[in-house]
């Protein structure tokens, strides 16, 4: 029966609750002429212009108060609040009309408790209907799972309403540390103590539970997930507050863990004003726009509204996808930011001269490049022509354009390379510190980082796919660990890197402490419930298998070439001292590169790359 009502046409439903409400309007004004009087009234003379007028000044108020564009299932404070005001402005209005007509045989007080008694009808009918749509007395075991929500704050309650209206989760309770809510229960449901958790999760058979914890730290996020892991449990984190409770959203939109979770550490927090230097009302360049770097440049450029954002990469998808998306982030926050989708590759000098001398953007952010490690290792000649040629060609672009800044993204793995990737991130970076000293109002400079969650070629992504399909989550060697951000991370300290740059400079990121990438894939394998499967444990859900390290891949990567890194403006970005090779004496080697890179002669490639990169032979033969 609730299904039949669920799925009649919208207009049918608001029909019936108009309806509805008329009735009521009637019937309230009858129990309010029976308890003025003091007996069973039956309406006669002036009294049936009251039972007239009710519905006819109550169903305009209603409707203008948007009271039929409700959905009754996910009914809640706010709808109630609009129903009692809608309520006293028809009370106040009946009432004036009452002392004004003065009807014979209608008491004035009818104005006040005629409306009294309408609010309570109205009222009930609402939490009735809400109670029956929703199904709320249904307990039993839901095919979502069984719940607990972690969290009995405003935020938990909102969400446990929801997901209780899904009807696909048992919620079972909420977990708070809280002394004065334990015990308890919150619209019916126990609240937990932390220390109950184990217990509860083998008693009541838990599956899942969900973090709602949208005001807590870090330290104390970390520290409930660490509680946490040793349960057979999915742990997983809640879409927007907004949107679970207006029913915009199902369960299946409940996410994993965010990667902050999985990265242990507070995100690196920006700083607004430099954030916005160099971009408002400017004409701005991003290379790679389509990439996963490149993408999330535009989405926090965007919003300091420059004039001209345009979007470059040679990925015709890649670069749909990240203009239809900054269109949309322009039209909802009104930005006005005019938005030029351009197809092309770095490794086209005339492509690139045609686009900054129609353009003459102000300022460039040079994202695109191959990352892949095993991909360019064995396609070391395209790695070269794109990584470190398209570097050249940009850079050269927006010298002749007048480009006022122009900010190389690096990577860690420029550091003493052990692969041609990173050594050739390197020699991008050394053409940029030559360049810098030339003759030029483009001011270079370079941004180091290491690896990036959630990026395209992520361990993260990976593992989540190896995860859905069983295991087992492949491991290259127990002791790889690397640096890691977050994508947010990365680009803002991109921009506000390139904002302090005075030219050929290198800027590190404090990235904290480095994460192996093993204790990582053990990390999400227990955040999902299952339980690691190795020589200690042979019953358990997920194997950790080690591959073997990949050709040019390092056990641990470095952000400092050189020592004694420089502090910044910005807490946790540091500039590097590093040393280069003039212009004058790159050159000749750069044309050996080229030469190498376009006939795909290892030998010749690898040769200049020992010369020119510091530790490149070095850390290749003690690999």
């Amino acid at each position: 029966m609730q299904s039949r009502v669920l799925y009649l046409p919208r207009t049918v439903k608001q029909l019936v609750v108009l309806s509805l409400d008329v009735v009521l309007a009637l019937l309230s004004t009858w129990i309010a002429f029976t308890l003025r009087l003091d007996a069973l009234n039956w309406p006669s003379g002036a009294q049936w212009w009251v039972y007239m007028l009710a519905p006819v000044v109550a169903i305009p108020i209603f409707i203008r108060f948007g009271l039929y564009r409700a959905i009754f299932r996910y009914t809640g404070q706010a709808a109630l609040q609009a129903t009692g005001l809608a309520v006293l402005v028809y009370g106040c209005v009946l009432t004036v009309i009452l002392l004004w007509m003065q009807w014979p045989m209608v008491p004035r007080s009818l104005g006040v408790l005629q409306p009294l008694v309408f609010l309570f009808l109205v009222g009930a009918s609402r939490a009735l209907a809400r109670f029956w749509l929703a199904d709320l007395g249904h307990t039993s075991a839901q095919v979502g799972g069984r719940l607990l929500i972690y969290g009995a704050g405003t935020a938990g309650v909102q969400t446990a309403a929801a997901l209780r209206m899904s009807q696909q989760y048992a919620l079972l309770g909420f977990v708070d540390d809280d002394v004065s809510k334990v015990g308890r229960s919150l619209n019916g449901i126990p609240v937990f103590a932390p220390s109950e958790v184990p217990q509860v999760v083998v008693r009541q058979g838990v599956t899942d539970i969900l973090l709602a914890l949208p005001s807590a730290s870090r330290d104390r996020r970390n520290a409930i997930l660490d509680s946490l892991r040793p349960l057979p449990v999915h742990i997983r984190t809640l879409p927007g507050l907004s949107d679970l409770a207006s029913g915009r959203v199902t369960v299946q939109d409940i996410r994993e863990l965010d990667l902050e979770d999985l990265l242990g550490r507070d995100p690196v927090p920006p700083d607004t004003a430099l954030l916005a230097r160099d971009l408002a009302a400017q004409v701005v360049l991003v290379t790679g726009a389509g990439g996963s770097i490149g993408g999330e440049l535009t989405r926090q450029i965007v919003l300091q509204r420059p004039r001209q954002l345009l979007l470059l990469d040679h990925n015709e998808f890649g670069l749909y996808s990240i203009h239809q998306e900054l269109q949309g982030i322009c039209a909802s926050q009104n930005l006005g930011v005019e938005l030029i989708p351009l197809l092309g590759s770095v490794a086209n000098p005339d492509r690139l001269a045609a686009i900054f001398e129609a353009y003459r953007p102000a300022t460039v952010y040079h994202a695109a490049a191959y990352k892949h490690v095993p991909m360019v290792e064995g396609n070391p000649g395209e790695g070269i022509l794109n990584n470190v040629f398209g570097t050249l060609n940009t850079a050269r672009a927006a010298m002749a354009s007048g480009a006022r800044r122009f900010v190389l993204i690096s990577t860690d793995k420029a550091v003493r390379p052990t692969n041609v990737m990173g050594a050739s991130k390197r020699m991008a970076e050394l053409v940029l510190q030559a360049l810098a000293m030339q003759d030029s109002v483009t001011c270079f400079t370079m941004v180091r980082f290491g690896n990036v969650l959630g990026s395209s070629g992520s361990v993260v992504p990976l593992f989540r796919r190896q995860l859905s399909e069983g295991g087992p989550l492949t491991v290259t060697h127990t002791e790889v660990t690397r640096y890691f951000m977050t994508i947010p991370e990365a680009a803002q300290l991109v921009l506000q890197a390139g904002a302090m740059a005075a030219g050929g400079d290198v800027f590190v990121l404090d990235m904290g402490e480095p994460v192996k990438i093993i204790d990582l894939a053990r990390r999400m394998v227990q955040l999902s419930g299952l339980s690691v499967r190795d020589g200690n444990h042979p019953d358990g859900d997920i194997e950790i298998a080690v591959t073997g390290l990949r050709p040019g891949e390092k056990l641990y990567e470095e952000l400092l070439i050189g020592d004694n890194p420089e502090p910044t403006a910005h807490v946790r970005i540091m500039k590097a001292h590093e040393d280069y090779l003039a212009w004058d004496a790159l050159v000749p080697h750069l044309s050996t590169l080229r030469a190498g890179a376009e006939q795909a002669d290892l030998a010749a490639i690898k040769a200049v790359l020992e010369i020119c990169v510091h530790g490149y032979g070095d850390a290749r033969l003690n690999l």
